[in-house]
């Protein structure tokens, strides 16, 4: 028996977090966003080497598994920039937080990846 404590995650949230975390391009813009802070879309699309359609595709996929968060802001000549940081999180995967999350799964596993 362990003393670990619940999951901190549901099954579905965990659902999306492996999700979100197993495509390179999103990894290298967590790995771009911790070596740099935070960066508006276009300085971030430049550093990773994507498109920027491409990389609001995967923001948003980020953003919905709780891993990044964005902000709106104005800057000095008044263009929108919408800036992107890590959230913080931390995540503990063992065998009993996958057993103990998996009971609270209700998202189809049908969800195509982008």
């Amino acid at each position: 028996m362990s003393d670990a404590s619940p999951p901190a995650h549901s099954g579905d949230q965990l659902l999306l977090i492996l999700a979100a975390l197993a495509n390179p391009h999103r990894l290298r813009i967590i790995a771009a966003l911790q070596l740099s802070g935070r960066n508006y879309v276009s300085q971030l699309a430049r550093e990773v080497g994507i498109s920027r359609p491409l990389l609001h595709l995967h923001l948003q996929r980020l953003e919905e598994a709780g891993l990044v968060t964005s902000r709106l802001e104005l800057s000095h000549d008044g263009k929108a920039l919408n800036y992107f940081e890590i959230a913080d999180f931390a995540l503990a995967l063992t065998p009993e937080v996958i057993a103990v999350s998996a009971q609270s799964l209700t998202l189809s596993l049908n969800k195509p990846d982008p």
